[in-house]
């Protein structure tokens, strides 16, 4: 899936409810797992970590 320009993955593992999300920007691979019934539910937390990693490194490109 693509979210503002960002290709991520969410996959669900073998325990219910847990779904494993990877996502990269600039080369920085990000992953990590989300526990939430629903897929879509894991994949708008998934964004919501895209936004605050886009957002952290607008600030650091800023700062230098």
């Amino acid at each position: 899936m693509i979210y503002k320009g960002i290709e991520f993955a969410v996959v669900a593992t073998e325990v219910p409810g847990l779904w494993a999300w990877q996502f990269n920007i600039d080369g920085e691979v990000r992953t990590g797992r989300t526990e939430a019934r629903l897929e879509l539910l894991a994949i708008r937390r998934v964004k919501l970590r895209i936004d605050r990693a886009l957002t952290a490194k607008k600030r650091r490109d800023r700062e230098r």
